[in-house]
């Protein structure tokens, strides 16, 4: 056996039907199908699982213990493996800490260069902080009140951990008698001990002065020892009270003068009574120091550098005007304040303080409050500015008025937050709160000390806030504006901030802003930043594993990706792609389909090899779409609509430019664009969001805009997204789209239940009565193994039917509930055919192409695309009333041509009963069929934003100006 394959022999991991393959090593391999065929199982679950446990078991016993094991997979043997990387669509990490700059290790890097070549400049003179002097520091102290008592410190220990026997030892014998630790003093032969798991501050007492004439040469040598001792810093912190000039500082903290003597009293970061002095940056006007220039002072993750009122997180959760009043057509008397009207019990109390304002400042408790003078909106959200009006309150029989400053609704819920001890009222409030940037640093995140450093006269964060693609020419330009000192610093840093930049921009990803929060890419996105960094590893002999990487990718980015993967290749790496994209079809070296049907029809082999091979496989369903054999069709006519329109004007979110919009109803509507052209701030942020407020009543905050006009045409807008249908093993496509409840009161009420006067909860895994108490309705019982992988057993008492035995006694068609659940969706169809509500739910499921799924399968197992269709398959089942607008972001991610073509068919059927569907979609087989397409663009980010063309696929394909129409023009001719 020549190590030139990857030879796989008898996979049988979920649906594989014991296949066995080889697969070049070295090569871009693409494995395609139908969607739910096998080709997760094939290159996931089984190849990359294999891969990656067996790199992990030539580790320690220690250091497995603290890795996810992957579980053995079901397969005969795998010979040509090399250790595994898989590059998965998961979002990177939902931490608001973690950013495009972050996760790429750019972040890292310029902490480095900021640290290392950056300028201090001082906040107050705007000039260049320079190094103090011993002579400047003798001055600055000379410069106090005669008679000031001050302590001189050496901080000799800042925030490190540690027990520092050793070091007291050492200062006590060089004859220092007294040190500060944590910010009481204390003789050093009686210093307590110190936990050496947290972190501590000690100051050495270096001397003790009273400012007068003459101290001057003593003040000198003290300071000597003191930057000695303490690495070039020192403090003098007064005895009794703030440094002349923060006296308002100190008031404001509530510390009378002379309390607290010689302890630290906290102020804005630095304490009110100390004086920082430094060898190295302090301007000496305003006194602003800068301890030292290290990477953590520009880590927002550190509290060395977090900005202190938002602890490095940007932004604040503050009470949001749009939520706290969603539907501005209501008055204060029909329950405009939704906090307040919702209020539990009702208090009489927020209406009677509403009609008195409304007495006072003369407004109406009828009217709407889009119609309420601006003056008495300020009013009613943030109160009176405490200036006491008359609030009338009626106490019994008795009528009392009281002059009061009224604190305003969104003052009032404040001051509940903090009152409460409630997690509930907790809960309910945090509902009317957005996250808002920090009003200290603007969203920069960072202390002023660390913004106060500049490399070429930018900040950190002002760099941060630029796209990959504006970034590179920043960088890229840098050289020119630093010295020759620092250029040789700045060399290395520069060669690795470049060279991952270029990684960005090469998969299509450089209208990305470099401090966008990692939870808010999409999994295509997240999916080709890890791919960047990968490449900027620079392995080779490695396994590469992707799943669909072109998702969220317009076909003119589409060559950048492709040639990025055709480079990670040709570094002696073997590339495995899951993907249903024709161009990356076309690109692999070797192919293989799988099929020939989906869930128990497929998991075989239905042709394999290069390119050519399977365009003359006659059995290859992808081969006939990508002859031309098999095609979607462009409709023979495009639909003109009902006349009405949907029109967002003056959209503002994110990137978009002002832009004004119609949407056609009873039409079926594709926005597109490349990537990062605003299409789903557009489509979700604005008119989905918008929409859902109005017509659904939702609490939900849309982007910016002037308005949305006509959506009185429509009664309801559903949006269809790719997010999970649950997160627990629990949830499956029955229990999400309703039917599982009429299975289990179909079951309760067979003759054979009734007579053992079971009711639908016998039927439920979730609950006791019905299910297998030892597994407690898992069907699976799962063993934590240390250091190795948990192993998840079959229960012994179900055998894995997750009820008990008298549960499985009751059968419909000698079937059990387990047995239904185990069925295909396809199955069901024709089981329940006597039951049309449960037979029409499941016929739907089959109609979007997800008739091999499982009735009961988990929801965890199920892919984006397909949760995407169970959602469909939900909205679908439920009576259709004409007038819905119905909203979907790329559902043909993780679809086969074919499984395309079935979709179409029903959001075609959709638009054919009067409904409205809004689509983003790059894949231009749905693009072709649209009546109406809204093109975004020209360019991603900030050269993005606008509306390049709109018209039907014709208009937008004969404009010069679109890059979808270049791409489309050649389909229609077709």
């Amino acid at each position: 056996m020549s190590l030139s394959t990857i030879s796989v022999r008898g996979a049988r991991e979920h649906n594989l039907k014991g296949i066995d393959v080889d697969l070049p090593r070295d090569a871009l391999i693409v494995i395609t199908g139908l969607s739910g065929s096998g080709k997760s199982s094939l290159a996931f679950d089984t190849i990359y699982a294999e891969g990656q446990r067996r790199y992990v078991e030539s580790l320690s016993a220690y250091a497995r213990q603290f890795l996810e094991m992957m579980q053995k997979p079901d397969v005969e043997h795998i010979d040509g493996l090399s250790p595994a990387i898989s590059i998965e669509q998961k979002t990177t990490s939902r931490n608001p800490r973690s950013t495009v700059a972050t996760v790429t290790e750019i972040y890292d890097y310029m902490r480095l260069l900021w640290a290392r070549v950056g300028v201090p400049y001082s906040p107050a003179t705007g000039l260049p902080i320079a190094a103090q002097t011993v002579s400047q520091m003798v001055d600055r102290v000379m410069t106090l009140p005669e008679g000031t008592r001050a302590y001189l410190l050496a901080p000799a220990v800042r925030g490190r951990k540690g027990e520092y026997r050793k070091e007291l030892a050492e200062w006590q014998k060089a004859g220092y008698t007294r040190v500060r630790i944590d910010g009481e003093f204390f003789a050093i032969e009686d210093a307590p001990a110190l936990d050496k798991k947290l972190k501590h501050d000690i100051e050495v007492v270096v001397d003790r002065i009273a400012v007068r004439e003459g101290i001057e040469s003593r003040l000198a040598d003290s300071f000597e020892q003191a930057l000695k001792l303490a690495e070039g810093l020192a403090y003098i912190d007064l005895a009794d009270g703030p440094v002349p000039g923060r006296e308002e500082e100190a008031k404001a903290l509530g510390e009378a003068k002379g309390k607290g003597k010689g302890k630290a009293l906290k102020g804005s970061g630095l304490p009110v009574n100390r004086i920082v002095f430094s060898e190295k940056f302090a301007c000496p006007v305003s006194g602003f120091t800068i301890e030292s220039i290290e990477p953590r002072l520009f880590s927002f993750n550190a509290p060395q550098g977090a900005c202190p009122a938002c602890d490095g997180l940007g932004e604040k959760l503050l009470f949001d005007p749009q939520l706290v009043v969603p539907n501005e057509h209501l008055s204060l008397k029909q329950g405009a304040i939704v906090p307040w009207a919702k209020s539990n019990p009702p208090s009489p109390y927020y209406m009677q303080v509403l009609a008195s304002l409304a007495d006072y400042f003369g407004f109406g408790l009828e009217t709407a409050w889009d119609k309420l003078p601006g003056e008495a909106k300020v009013v009613i959200l943030y109160g009176t500015a405490g200036k006491p009006v008359p609030l009338t309150f009626v106490d019994g029989r008795k009528t009392y008025t009281v002059q009061k400053a009224f604190e305003g609704v969104i003052g009032n819920l404040n001051r509940r937050l903090l009152q409460t001890e409630s997690v509930a009222t907790k809960e309910e409030l945090a509902k009317y709160q957005t996250a808002q940037p920090c009003e200290t640093c603007q969203g920069a995140r960072l202390k002023p000390e660390a913004l106060a450093v500049k490399v070429a006269g930018e900040d950190i964060s002002a760099i941060t806030r630029l796209s990959v693609a504006a970034a590179g020419q920043w960088f890229a330009g840098l050289e020119a504006h630093l010295t020759g000192q620092q250029q040789q610093i700045a060399k290395a840093i520069l060669k690795e901030i470049n060279e991952r930049l270029g990684f960005l921009n090469n998969v299509g990803l450089d209208y990305l802003n470099l401090d966008r929060t990692s939870g808010t890419l999409s999994g295509g996105e997240s999916q080709r930043i890890r791919l960047a960094s990968q490449i900027g590893s620079g392995l080779s002999g490695v396994l590469y594993v992707l799943d669909e990487p072109s998702i969220g990718l317009h076909q003119r980015d589409n060559d950048r990706l492709l040639e990025t993967l055709k480079r990670l290749r040709d570094l002696g790496n073997t590339v495995i792609v899951v993907e249903h994209d024709e161009d990356a079809i076309r690109t692999a070296d070797h192919i293989v389909d799988l099929g020939p049907g989906a869930g128990v029809h497929g998991g075989q082999i239905v042709a394999e090899g290069t390119l050519a091979d399977i365009l003359a496989n006659p059995d290859s369903l992808t081969g006939q779409y990508l002859t031309g054999a098999r095609r979607i069709e462009v409709p023979a006519k495009r639909r003109a609509g009902n006349g009405q329109f949907i029109t967002v004007e003056g959209a503002r979110a994110n990137n978009l430019r002002d832009v004004t919009v119609k949407v056609p109803l009873g039409t079926f509507t594709c926005v597109t664009g490349v990537s990062g052209s605003g299409k789903s701030s557009l489509t979700i942020d604005t008119l989905q969001a918008g929409a859902s407020r109005v017509l659904n009543g939702a609490r939900v905050i849309a982007g910016p805009h002037d308005a949305i006009l006509g959506l009185e045409q429509c009664d309801k807008v559903i949006e269809i997204d790719q997010s999970p249908i649950g997160r627990t093993p629990r949830s499956n496509p029955a229990t999400y789209t309703g039917s599982f409840t009429l299975i289990r009161d179909w079951f309760a009420g067979l003759p054979e239940a009734e007579a053992r006067g079971y009711k639908a909860g016998r039927f439920s895994f979730n609950v006791k009565g019905g299910r297998c108490e030892s597994c407690q309705g898992d069907g699976l019982i799962k063993i934590e193994m240390h250091f190795l992988p948990d192993v998840y057993v079959t229960c012994e008492e179900c055998g894995g039917r997750r009820y008990n035995r008298e549960t499985l006694e009751v059968k419909f068609k000698g079937h059990s509930i387990a047995d239904v659940l185990d069925m295909t969706i396809e199955d069901a169809v024709e089981f329940f055919k006597a039951v049309p509500p449960i037979r029409d739910r499941m016929q739907m499921l089959a109609e979007v192409g997800l008739g091999y799924v499982k009735v009961g399968q988990q929801a965890t197992t199920l892919s984006g695309g397909e949760a995407q269709r169970v959602k469909l398959a939900k909205e679908l089942a439920r009576r259709s009333t004409g007038k819905t607008l119905y909203v979907l972001d790329e559902p043909t991610t993780g679809l086969h041509f074919e499984d395309v073509r079935k979709l179409l068919e029903v959001l075609h059927r959709l638009v054919e009963q009067g409904n409205s569907v809004v689509v983003i979609e790059h894949n231009l087989d749905v693009i072709k069929t649209a009546d109406w397409i809204i093109d975004m663009g020209p360019e991603g980010g900030v050269r993005g934003g606008e509306v390049v063309a709109e018209g039907t696929p014709e208009t937008v394909a004969a404009n010069p100006r679109s890059f979808t129409g270049q791409y489309l023009k050649p389909l229609l001719t077709r």
